[in-house]
């Protein structure tokens, strides 16, 4: 068996390299993108939320569950 830490280093050295070259987003670009996740996973919450209690009342109602 060969020994794996000079692949491990290797790899970790690449991976470093390719980290420099990504463009990283400045803090406000960050934390406008972060509401823009927020808003719509609390949009799509509601909407959700409102098609399940809609549909369990139609269910009820063409099942005749009280």
């Amino acid at each position: 068996m060969t020994n794996p830490i000079p692949k491990i280093r290797e790899f970790l050295t690449e991976v470093a390299v390719e980290l420099k070259k990504s463009a990283w987003p400045t803090r406000s670009e960050l934390v406008d993108s972060t509401l823009v996740v927020l808003v719509t996973v609390i949009i799509l919450g509601i909407f959700v939320s409102a098609a399940d209690v809609v549909f369990a009342y139609i269910i009820r109602w063409l099942t005749g569950a009280a």
